[in-house]
């Protein structure tokens, strides 16, 4: 393993003498004869007297002066398509630091998804934004090819300085068969992850295409509900299991402090996308710390309008992933109360102009704040929403369906071949 950046001019013992009788300075007999005086004069060897920092008179010279090596971080690679960035997106991002110092992250170019896996949901750009708003990454490299072919390997290697690439536990096989990490794992740079159960892209776009199918049995057998609200999205099950640990992983561990000033921004966060990221961003550039309120699914449901697709504790994790947040509430309130401002030092309440539908007969959920002026609307760099990115999907559901019923073979096989993979 290369360790951290570091590097300083020492000597070991005695062991600098016969490194400087091999300087190109001191050849043939004469260098030999100095280096026998010096053994003299330095260490007593004939009689002489010691003069331990006799080197330090050489170092303009350049002999005898042994420098410790010249040391650079670990810098590990890691790709992805990293379409409908998900919490599971995150944790093999974070596990993939913790192999190194540095993370550069590849993010699969559109044509080689779809030559690969089918049409992405989420634009190039929006793909580079989620990604580069996840805390553990350190740099981003666009339009990467899907497979690791030996030139590309190579151009991570030379000019990247990558030492390890990393991919999770579940077999990625290209369109012939063959093993998209072949070449890494051939040239012994290869490194292994766990992957994340309960969620996938896959996963996520099935829960949608069930929406869509609830909803067309519903109008076939015309018992669509007059109480739920139009465009509603129902989800299927998740097989999610959080865990405390988890929570733990994806937490800063830092409270803000005392004189810090917090700013609170909640929502649902739903199918965490690029519009998330950007508008966490402009909240964070008001403050010091940011608080996140991320609403209950009950709460979703009954005040937005429309069941979340991720649970509670999914759409937590990808809030908790993104570099401008500190930390989170799970389960927030849907009002902002003054105990609640007062409880966590609330010093400036924000809300963006881009937002899902909601309720008519709603309380203003930010009255509180209001009337005590430390409110602010901040205009949302993204017109993207949770409904959008469902729209998407939804209006082309026979692309993806195709997309998902070749992709589920694949996990379907992982999770009946699956064994036991350790995890920090």
């Amino acid at each position: 393993m290369l360790p951290t950046m570091g590097g300083s001019v020492e000597f070991d013992t005695n062991r600098w003498i016969w490194n400087g009788a091999c300087y190109p300075q001191l050849v043939g007999l004469g260098g030999i004869m100095i280096t026998i005086a010096i053994l003299w004069l330095s260490t007593g060897y004939f009689g002489g007297i010691g003069v331990p920092y006799f080197p330090y008179f050489w170092l303009d010279l350049g002999i005898f002066c042994k420098k410790k090596d010249r040391k650079r971080p670990v810098r590990v690679y890691m790709d992805g398509c990293f379409d409908l960035m998900h919490y599971g997106h995150a944790n093999a991002l974070r596990q993939a630091k913790a192999l190194g110092d540095e993370l550069v992250v590849g993010v699969v170019s559109d044509e080689e998804i779809v030559a690969n896996k089918g049409p992405p949901v989420l634009s190039m750009e929006e793909r580079l934004i989620l990604v580069s708003g996840l805390k553990w990454v350190d740099e981003v490299i666009a339009n990467a090819p899907y497979a690791i072919t030996e030139e590309f390997m190579n151009t991570l290697f030379n000019k990247y300085n990558i030492d390890y690439i990393i991919h999770g536990d579940d077999p990625c096989l290209l369109p012939d068969g063959t093993d998209a990490y072949g070449p890494a794992k051939k040239a012994g740079r290869y490194k292994q992850i766990k992957r994340t159960e309960g969620v996938s892209s896959t996963d996520i776009v099935g829960r949608i295409l069930s929406s869509l199918r609830g909803r067309e049995v519903d109008k076939n057998h015309n018992k669509a509900s007059q109480s739920e609200p139009r465009g509603s999205i129902r989800t299927q099950l998740s097989h999610f299991l959080p865990t405390s640990r988890r929570i733990m992983q994806f937490s800063n561990g830092k409270g803000p402090e005392p004189d810090a000033r917090v700013v609170y921004i909640d929502g649902a966060f739903d199918l965490f996308h690029a519009g998330h990221v950007e508008i966490l961003r402009c909240a964070r550039q008001l403050g010091d710390f940011l608080l996140v309120g991320v609403h209950g699914d009950q709460t979703v449901s009954e005040r937005r309008g429309c069941h979340p697709v991720m649970h509670l504790h999914e759409r937590s994790l990808s809030v908790l992933a993104c570099r401008y947040v500190d930390e989170v509430i799970i389960g927030a309130p849907w009002e902002v109360t003054r105990d609640m401002i007062t409880t966590f030092n609330i010093s400036l309440v924000v809300h963006g102009t881009v937002a899902e539908g909601s309720c008519n007969n709603e309380v203003d959920p930010y009255a509180t704040p209001k009337s005590m002026g430390i409110f602010k609307t901040i205009a949302s760099p993204k017109n993207i929403t949770s409904t959008s990115v469902a729209r998407r999907i939804i209006d082309n559901h026979e692309a993806y369906k195709k997309r998902n019923a070749k992709k589920s073979k694949s996990e379907n096989r992982y999770y009946a071949e699956k064994k036991f993979v350790s995890e920090d």
